[in-house]
């Protein structure tokens, strides 16, 4: 089994659940429920932050990245939280060329809350559907105008590209990933082995 190199994006004050829901979902996914402790996920799950690797939350939590932009591995899957901290990385002159770098070789890109606008800010929005935090549609309408946005759905699929809306909305947008690259079955016995219920009518795939 060639495990994905799925990166997860960190940056000071970013929302807590927006990376570690995400990071939950992928990093308990297992092929083959009955050898769990056995077998890894079939995920290889990196933090990675723009340059110092030690990340403060927007809680205050402390958080220690794998990777910076400079040493970050050849990705199948890129993840893109949001929180307070985006705001920041929006004037990171590093932020919006690492991540059309990554855009051109990961076959999934995704963005939880706020991480959309990190993705709208770097063009790769431009032309597809997409959401954000309830709080911040009207930021994501007026600043990228090229951008559909759906505020309808928690998470929108459109082609390669899923985005979901704020926080908890992330758990989800993780499950749409599982189900893309190991099938609806595997979904579920995550969602089920992390004892949550997820919310298929409110998932818009375009």
């Amino acid at each position: 089994m060639k495990r994905l190199m799925t990166g997860i994006v960190i940056f000071d004050d970013i929302e807590v659940l927006d990376f570690c829901g995400p990071f939950e979902v992928l990093s308990v996914t297992r092929l083959n429920e009955a050898r769990r402790r056995e077998e890894p996920s079939p995920f290889d799950v990196r933090l990675i932050a723009p340059q110092g690797k030690n990340v403060t939350t927007a809680g205050g939590m402390q958080v220690l990245a794998q990777h910076t932009f400079a040493d970050t591995p050849p990705l199948d899957i890129l993840v893109v939280p949001g929180g307070w901290g985006v705001r920041r990385e929006l004037e990171n002159p590093a932020m919006a060329p690492w991540l059309r770098q990554q855009a051109q070789q990961v076959t999934l890109l995704t963005a939880v809350c706020t991480g959309s606008m990190l993705l709208g800010q770097a063009g790769l929005l431009d032309g597809h559907h997409a959401t954000t935090h309830w709080k911040s549609l009207d930021w994501m309408r007026q600043t990228f105008p090229g951008i559909q946005v759906d505020a309808q759905h928690h998470v929108v699929e459109d082609g390669h590209i899923i985005t979901s809306a704020g926080i908890s909305a992330g758990i989800d947008m993780a499950l749409r990933i599982v189900a893309r690259c190991w099938g609806e079955d595997v979904a579920t016995a995550t969602a089920r082995h992390m004892e949550y219920l997820p919310n298929q009518e409110n998932i818009r795939r375009v």
